[in-house]
């Protein structure tokens, strides 16, 4: 009688690759970034994993994250090596004009504003203008910064972005809405940063944070309900334990953390 293979066990549901990827970069990037709010880099890595499915970028190897609720006299940028986890730089950056003094407190997406914009970014190409080697920017987030190229919102240095400065003016230097650095890295943070890559600039607006499609697509979701699955195996685990009980609510939002 001929031999008959035996059917194939049925593979129990898997946990999705990009929630695989998503948790284990924010595990390992902030690791060596305790200077960075993890909400903060969790909605980044959110944003990338959307852009990812809608097919905004591809082969994207670094992403850089400004938190604009941190006063200009910390460094609130960093670029990451996405593979190594590695922070390539930890620096001031500067906001617009119109976005406040120390701290922001306006954002917009129109020309003339001189106010920073929120959203994420797509890094193009670059040129040599009044502000010396700078970088173009393509907003994806419409109606939050999707009007950034015709604003001329580019990364470049500056010689106002200068934090030997803040303790007599109280705040860094102030761009026209562009995300200015200092003048001893530009060049090499742009040549890192060039050509597709990803920037996320974050600020706590509820309008932004409720209606972008970079923190609401369908991965998002999955992120979150395997984050309640987890959580709900965690407290089965340990229901004897009362310290559970004392750990706050689950992950049904992502974004609630960084309000």
């Amino acid at each position: 009688m001929p031999v008959v293979a035996a059917p194939a066990p049925v593979a129990a549901p898997g946990i999705p690759g990009y929630v695989r990827e998503h948790e284990t970069l924010l595990a390992r990037l902030s690791a060596n970034a305790p200077g960075l709010d993890p909400a903060v880099l969790d909605m980044a890595l959110q944003a990338r994993t959307c852009a990812v499915a809608y097919g905004d970028i591809e082969g994207d190897s670094r992403l850089a994250v400004i938190d604009y609720s941190m006063p200009s006299t910390d460094k609130r940028l960093w670029v990451f090596e996405l593979a190594s986890g590695e922070v390539l730089f930890n620096e001031h950056v500067a906001h617009g004009q119109g976005s406040g003094g120390n701290m922001t407190t306006a954002f917009s997406n129109k020309d003339g504003s001189h106010q920073t914009s929120l959203g994420l970014f797509r890094t193009a190409e670059t040129y040599v203008g009044g502000n010396g080697y700078s970088m173009r920017m393509d907003g994806l987030d419409p109606g939050f910064n999707d009007n950034a190229r015709d604003r001329l919102i580019v990364m470049h240095g500056a010689n106002y972005v200068n934090p030997a400065a803040t303790s007599s003016l109280g705040r860094l230097g102030r761009s026209w809405g562009c995300p200015a650095v200092r003048q001893a890295v530009a060049r090499d943070m742009i040549d890192l940063l060039k050509g597709g890559q990803l920037l996320f600039s974050y600020y706590p607006q509820d309008e932004w944070l409720d209606s972008s499609r970079f923190l609401h697509c369908d991965r998002v979701g999955e992120i979150a309900a395997h984050r309640e699955r987890m959580r709900g195996e965690t407290l089965v685990a340990d229901a004897g334990d009362t310290s559970v009980n004392e750990r706050g609510g689950g992950a049904t939002s992502l974004h609630a953390a960084a309000r």
